[in-house]
Parts: C-alpha cells; sequence; structure tokens
C-alpha cells in the first residue's frame, strides 16, 4: 500500500511526463512540418531562378549550345542536383550524370537522402515559344544541405534536452507540491487513529495553505477537543451518580443495621432522620425524571404573556427571609420606562429564577450580598443576578449544566445535587433564550439571561 504523498508524486511526474512527451512531438512536428515547407518553397525559388537564368541565356545567344548555362552545373554539384538542357524537341543539349551525383553525396552519411532519384522537367519560354526545357534531378524530395541537416538536428537534440530539463523541474515541483497536499491529510490521518484508540488528546498542528484542508484539520481539531470534552463528562457523570446515590443509601443502610443489632435504639427521631434521607433520595430520583421529560421533549409548556418585572418582584420578596437568617442583603433594580412582557410558561420560569437566586443563597456566606437587575439592551430583556459569593472554579466552569455535575469545593461544602442548572438550561432552551455565566473563585459570580422581547 503507498503512502499519499507517494501516489501524488508518481501521479503528478506522470502526468508531467506524458505532457512533455505530446508537446515535444508536437513541437518537432510542428516545427519539421515547417522546416520542410520552408525548404521547399526555397527548392521552388530555386527552380523559378533557373528557368529564368536559361530564357535570359536563350534571349542572349539566340539558341542553345554546349556552353549555355553550364556555369549553373556548379551551383547544382553544391546544390545535390543534376541539370539536363534539351532543346524544343527535348534532345539533350547538355547534361550531368546522376551517378556522379550519388558518389557524391555518399548514400548513408546523409540519411536524408534515400537513394530514389526523382526528376521534374520545366519549359522555357521566350516572347511566349516554347524554346525548350530544364530538368531538375535529386534524389530527395526536399534538397538539404549538411548545414540545413546539422541545424534539423540540433533543434530535435534541443527539444529533447528541454524536456529532460522540464520533467526535472517539474518533478521537483511535483515532489514539493505533493508534500503540501500529503503533509496535512496524513498528519489527520494518524489524528483520527489516535481518536480511534482513545487518545482524545491528539492535536494536528501542521497548518495548510489551502482552505479545504486547513479547514479539515481544524474540524479534527475541534471533533478531538469536543470528544475529549465528551469523555471527561462521561467520567464525571459516573463519579457524580455514584456520589449522589451512595451517600443516602450508606446513611440508610448504616443506620438501619445499627438499629437491627441494637446498637441505636429505634426512636422517632432516628426514624425521622432515616425518612429525611429516603426523601432527599426520592427528591434526587423526582429531578432525574424531571431532566429525562426536558431533554426528550416531552414536557408541555402553558405559554402566556408574562410580566418578568412583576415575577422578580414577586420571587425577591419571597427571599427576604432568608437571606436575613443568613445575613445576606437582596438588592433588586428595575431599569424604569420599560415593558418587560415576554411569552413562555410562567412556572417554569419562575422556576428558572427561584433555582438561580437559592444557589446564589447557597454559594453566598453571611454577610454577602446579592443584586439583580432588570434592564433592556437592543431587543433583549437581559436578568442579570451579581453575588460575591464562593465563585465557580474556572476548570469547572465549562460543565456546570451537565446533569448531576458540582464542583468539589460544592460538593464538599453546599448541599445539592448537580441537576438545577441542567434543568435551568432546558428550560431556557424551550423558551429560545441564552445564559451566560461568568464566575471567578473567591471573588463571586455573575449570571446573565437573555429574553427575546414581545411588543
Amino acid at each position: 500500500m503507498q503512502s499519499i504523498n507517494r501516489r501524488l508524486s508518481i501521479l503528478f511526474i506522470l502526468c508531467a511526463m506524458a505532457a512533455i512527451f505530446l508537446v515535444a512531438v508536437f513541437v518537432n512536428i510542428t516545427v519539421s512540418n515547417k522546416f520542410n515547407e520552408y525548404m521547399i518553397d526555397i527548392q521552388n525559388k530555386r527552380y523559378e531562378r533557373i528557368v529564368s537564368y536559361f530564357e535570359e541565356a536563350y534571349k542572349r545567344e539566340g539558341k542553345w549550345t554546349k556552353e549555355t548555362g553550364i556555369e549553373l552545373i556548379h551551383e547544382a554539384n553544391m546544390g545535390n542536383y543534376c541539370l539536363t538542357l534539351m532543346d524544343s524537341n527535348k534532345e539533350p543539349v547538355w547534361g550531368m550524370d546522376p551517378e556522379d551525383l550519388l558518389r557524391q553525396i555518399h548514400i548513408g552519411e546523409m540519411s536524408i537522402q534515400d537513394g530514389v532519384y526523382t526528376t521534374k522537367t520545366f519549359e522555357i519560354k521566350v516572347d511566349g515559344n516554347s524554346v525548350g526545357f530544364v530538368d531538375i534531378g535529386q534524389y530527395s524530395s526536399v534538397l538539404l544541405s549538411e548545414e540545413d541537416l546539422t541545424f534539423k538536428d540540433s533543434i530535435n537534440k534541443s527539444i529533447v534536452l528541454s524536456g529532460v530539463l522540464t520533467l526535472i523541474i517539474i518533478g521537483s515541483f511535483s515532489l514539493f507540491f505533493s508534500k503540501q497536499f500529503s503533509n496535512p491529510i496524513r498528519e489527520v490521518a494518524k489524528m483520527s487513529v489516535s481518536l480511534s484508540k482513545g487518545n482524545f488528546n491528539a492535536k494536528s498542528n501542521i497548518k495548510s495553505n489551502i482552505e479545504e484542508l486547513e479547514d479539515l484539520r481544524m474540524s479534527i481539531n475541534i471533533l478531538a477537543e469536543k470528544l475529549n470534552y465528551q469523555d471527561t463528562l462521561r467520567k464525571r457523570l459516573v463519579s457524580d451518580i455514584t456520589h449522589e446515590t451512595r451517600t443516602p443509601l450508606n446513611v440508610l443502610q448504616n443506620n438501619l443495621e445499627a438499629m437491627i443489632d441494637g446498637v441505636f435504639p429505634v426512636t422517632k427521631e432516628g426514624l425521622n432522620y432515616l425518612n429525611e434521607e429516603v426523601i432527599r433520595f426520592g427528591k434526587l430520583i423526582n429531578d432525574l425524571n424531571l431532566l429525562k421529560e426536558f431533554e426528550s421533549e416531552s414536557i408541555k409548556l402553558n405559554y402566556e404573556t408574562i410580566f418578568l418585572d412583576e415575577l422578580i418582584t414577586e420571587i425577591c420578596r419571597d427571599f427576604f427571609r432568608a437571606a436575613k437568617n443568613k445575613n445576606i442583603n437582596i438588592e433588586y433594580t428595575i431599569q424604569p420606562n420599560e415593558k418587560y412582557r415576554i411569552i413562555g410558561d410562567k412556572d417554569k420560569i419562575k422556576q428558572v429564577l427561584i433555582n438561580l437566586i437559592s444557589n446564589s443563597l447557597k454559594f453566598t456566606e453571611s454577610d454577602g450580598e446579592i443584586f439583580i437587575n432588570l434592564y433592556k439592551e437592543n431587543k433583549d430583556i437581559i436578568v442579570e443576578l451579581v453575588d460575591n459569593g464562593i465563585g465557580i472554579n474556572q476548570e469547572d466552569l465549562p460543565f456546570i449544566f451537565e446533569r448531576l455535575y458540582r464542583g468539589d469545593k460544592s460538593r464538599n461544602q453546599i448541599e445539592g445535587n448537580g441537576i438545577g442548572l441542567t434543568i435551568v438550561k432546558n428550560i431556557l432552551d424551550l423558551h429560545n433564550a441564552m445564559i451566560k455565566i461568568d464566575s471567578k473563585e473567591g471573588t463571586g459570580t455573575t449570571v446573565k439571561i437573555y429574553f427575546n422581547s414581545t411588543k
């Protein structure tokens, strides 16, 4: 099995070789054809010049003699062709021997000569009358000199050399660009293998300037982060469920065994204590069932018009006594001259606000403060709750809306089952509302709920 880098390199090089071969063949054929056309044009002009020469010679002499045009023999020998001058009756006046020409050009050394002797006869006219003929013979369709053959051979060598050089350059670029493609893909492939083996901390750091490959790299990194996040949630969920169910069951078991063994007397106070543990455990089960209804979207909402300013005023009054018992100051501020009207299930929205204010009271120590602000920002109605309580650890902050999740600090100090904020998030999602929580450990927490206002 080949790597993507090797496969791409081979593919690029094969395509380059095919392209260079086709270009070389096309250029060679084109150059050869154009060169032959050029040589044929020169040859035709030579024929015209020879015929014109004999016409002028006949005009000067008025007849044909063995000396007429004899000076052309030297040029014919140099040009590798034969001349034969004939009168008007096609009787030879003088002529060259083709065998002498054959020996002169050395068949086999000049590969363009094929050894087949051909002739062309041209009529010589003076004043419109035919006065003779000249026969031009040669051993090839196109007359090529040694210089012509050398020039044509140099062109072919140049084409081959440029093809080889181009192949080397393209091969180098192919290797470079194949790495640009293959390295990010190979890295992502290795990362996906790591993810399949449960290594969710894997991360790809090889960036690419190719948009699709960079999107792929970022997507697989985000996937790894989400899988790592979900794996952490899974482990925490198992730990939290174990903790929340084990505590009341251990209390019940230990106390019942002590009563059975006679260590503890069976008293009304003891039974009431055990009953409270049963009730707490039952409440946990009820909250889980309620959460299940929200997540399955089987819960029904009774929509109506809700005036948030009136609802918040009512809820805050209910919490004044509980806050006073802990020596905590609760203040609420409602921005005047605004309408705070939304559509939703009033009981469920009330449950959200009660849950959030209850959390602030639980996690705010004595002499603390809680501020509740209601105001409008653009088209949103914002309920803001600020306290100076114990705050939330930054490591715990991403998980606070997960079911049964409770930070270690709150688990050890504050009673609760870790479901309240999960229910809050689900209720707000059903109302198309958004919740944001900012917190710093030891400083306090700020909660903002964004509702869509109605006219």
